[in-house]
């Protein structure tokens, strides 16, 4: 399960990484994209091979200082993509620079608090450190109340957009408000630990560990808020993916007829730049080419064609296609102005589409 959040962390940030190269200078996009960076970085960090192998390199509890700078980052980011969003730009933009210093102020509090111990404080989890020592009890304090603060912020503007959008993304907002919510909540009782601890008291585990859990299940509310939308939006796209798909093969029998007939009506390909080629080599893009060369044939025969029944049985459109088709070859040199097909009238892509596609399988039931 960790390996596989980790692994969708990055699948996100490379995907919004090529986002930020088509729009540099997308603030809200830049924020996003830094927030899942630090994101990240920061879940490594929190694993305990992860931890172990930075505290090898740059020192014993180097690892907890580290994430925790990443963490405050990281809700920070996510705080600028709200402000730089926001109607007044230049509001938001002087609201994210007091931010900015706020966040650096709280960063620095929290180094100074681990440079002037004893590494090995830092070593064990937050459940063992000793928080007697006031450097432990201020770095978990100081970060704690920011993620706090940071948190509920976001969850309060996260609701406000949620009451403006639509579904899929109203619903995706909601959870997400209520994840960071519920963190907004497990930081705020894990300062009340800590300040309890600092003074020499003890807490009960059952609380610890609910605490724990609180923070893992908000975090799952988190992660599923802000991908659902997406992936709804991918499972509608994989839907049309397969239906273009479908189509692009029912239609072969009669592409096939019009291509042989009328060879020209073939869109041309060879001159187009190596990326537009491979673009046309998608399945949307050969669906829609179909369609159109499909379109175009039975345009070019239509001179020959009476009013097609499409109620006639498969054998009598099919043979009537063919007919008209070898009454088209026949046909002299001088062409015959093409008239509109006797189409219902009720007229979309949508009808078009099964109207061709009957004609498809009337051929291919009768190959």
């Amino acid at each position: 399960m960790t390996l596989v959040f980790l692994l969708g962390l990055v699948a996100a940030v490379v995907w919004k990484l090529y986002q930020l190269t088509k729009a540099p200078r997308d603030k809200p996009l830049r924020s996003v994209t830094l927030c899942l960076v630090c994101a990240a970085l920061s879940y490594p960090l929190a694993m305990p091979g992860g931890a172990s192998g930075f505290d090898t390199v740059a020192g014993h509890g180097a690892a907890k200082l580290a994430q925790n700078v990443l963490l405050l980052a990281t809700v920070y980011f996510l705080m600028c993509f709200y402000l730089y969003s926001a109607a007044d730009e230049r509001v938001g933009r002087r609201r994210a620079r007091r931010e900015g210093v706020l966040v650096v102020l709280v960063a620095a509090v929290i180094i100074g608090a681990a440079v002037t111990v004893p590494h090995e404080v830092f070593v064990g989890s937050f459940a063992t450190t000793d928080m007697t020592i006031p450097q432990a009890a201020v770095f978990y304090l100081v970060a704690g109340v920011y993620l706090m603060y940071a948190l509920a912020t976001a969850a309060r503007w996260t609701r406000r957009y949620a009451r403006m959008s639509a579904k899929p993304h109203s619903t995706g907002l909601w959870v997400a408000g209520a994840g960071m919510s519920a963190m907004a909540v497990a930081c705020a009782v894990r300062a009340v630990i800590v300040a309890t601890r600092w003074n020499g008291g003890s807490v009960p585990g059952p609380l610890m560990s609910a605490v724990a859990l609180l923070l893992v299940v908000s975090i799952l509310l988190f992660v599923f808020g802000i991908t659902y939308p997406g992936v709804r939006t991918r499972i509608s796209s994989y839907r049309l993916w397969l239906q273009h798909r479908r189509a692009h093969r029912q239609l072969e029998p009669l592409w096939t007829l019009m291509v042989e007939t009328f060879p020209h009506l073939v869109l041309p390909t060879g001159s187009l730049s190596w990326r537009a080629r491979w673009r046309a080599r998608g399945v949307h893009r050969r669906y829609h080419r179909r369609l159109v060369e499909c379109r175009d044939g039975l345009v070019q025969i239509s001179p020959h064609l009476s009013t097609i029944g499409f109620d006639d049985s498969p054998e009598h459109l099919a043979q009537r296609l063919r007919d008209a088709v070898h009454a088209h070859q026949r046909a002299s040199a001088e062409p015959t102005p093409p008239r509109p097909l006797a189409f219902p009238r009720q007229r979309s892509r949508e009808a078009d589409l099964q109207e061709l596609l009957a004609m498809s399988d009337a051929l291919r039931l009768r190959s």
